[in-house]
């Protein structure tokens, strides 16, 4: 098949109406749009939102306070004791938190948290710590450092 060959589905393709071309087209007069009223006249009609003078729904609705922050930061989060599944001494970077499926995803910057016990030396390098993060992995006689998010 080529592209000039392309054609629409038999009868599936309409004329347009031709309005107000006298009585004798069956569309003159009143052109299809009855007798008087506010949907007869030129530019009549109410707008899409109208309900018949009911209170519309925009403003049966609750208003919503305060506002979305667009700056902010959304962090993966991770507890210090799911560190602990690493060897003494190891180095725990992103990449080596996604290997070991902590992580699902290297998009959103790193936070370790302080939720449970760590029992090994670990070299943690992430982007942000809690304070009882830092805490127990230095208490643990681990290091940690920061990363900056690029």
């Amino acid at each position: 098949m080529k592209q000039h060959e392309l054609a629409p589905p038999p009868r599936s393709k309409h004329r347009r109406k031709r309005l107000g071309r006298g009585n004798a087209s069956g569309h003159g007069t009143y052109s299809g749009r009855g007798v008087k009223g506010q949907k007869a006249r030129s530019g009549g009609g109410v707008r899409p939102t109208f309900e018949g003078g009911q209170l519309p729904l925009v403003k049966r609705m609750p208003h919503t306070r305060g506002f979305t922050n667009i700056f902010r930061i959304e962090y993966t989060v991770i507890n210090v004791d799911r560190l602990d599944s690493f060897p003494p001494n190891a180095e725990v970077t992103p990449r080596e938190l996604y290997r070991s499926g902590l992580v699902r995803s290297l998009r959103q910057p790193i936070k370790v948290l302080g939720t449970g016990e760590i029992t090994k030396p670990l070299k943690v390098t992430v982007h942000r710590f809690s304070s009882t993060a830092k805490s127990k992995i230095e208490a643990a006689g681990g290091v940690i450092e920061e990363l900056t998010k690029s």
